[in-house]
């Protein structure tokens, strides 16, 4: 059975907008801080652990644009990975081997879950995130606090329809101050 693992560049107070982008008032905020090569490798090894990538739309245009143009061992993996992006608007991925999830959230990733064996990796995708968050799907959740508060944007945290326990895995601070926190479902 699949678990689905959150996994977000995050802000001290809660911001994931556009942590490498460029269409935001603060652009690529968290790539100020150097997590350092500890940082950088566990990055890369939550990356290769994952089975396959569940991505919103937005998220999945910016994955399929940029990693068919780069090489080596993560992109190998991304790129022929199995990769689900829900969306009610594209209908011809092209990125390899990508299916469109446009029926019911809850049904597609509860089918995804049971499907896929090992870590279902949802990078990004703040609605995505937030509505599995609110439908109880999300089984970890990686946090990757950059030290900064940016007063501005969109957060994780969204109202959700009850509370929810966690147990708090690991803490480890990497490079310049970077707090990665991971959390299970309790």
């Amino acid at each position: 059975m699949g678990n689905i693992v959150l996994t977000e560049f995050i802000s001290v107070d809660g911001v994931v907008e556009a942590p490498g982008g460029e269409d935001f008032k603060y652009p690529n905020w968290t790539f100020e801080f150097d997590r350092g090569p500890e940082g950088e490798a566990f990055k890369e090894r939550e990356a290769l652990a994952a089975a396959a990538l569940l991505l919103g739309r937005k998220t999945y245009e910016g994955f399929a644009g940029a990693w068919p143009q780069y090489e080596g061992e993560l992109a190998d993996k991304y790129n022929t990975m199995p990769k689900y992006v829900v969306s009610r608007t594209l209908t011809d991925p092209k990125w390899t081997n990508t299916t469109v999830l446009n029926g019911d959230l809850v049904e597609d990733v509860s089918r995804l879950k049971q499907q896929i064996d090992g870590e279902i990796s949802v990078a990004g995708s703040i609605q995505l995130a937030q509505s599995l968050l609110a439908h109880d799907l999300v089984d970890e959740i990686h946090l990757m606090a950059s030290p900064v508060i940016l007063g501005h944007g969109r957060t994780l945290w969204a109202k959700t329809p009850d509370k929810s326990a966690w147990t708090l895995t690991d803490a480890t601070v990497f490079g310049d101050s970077t707090l990665v926190t991971i959390y299970r479902r309790r």
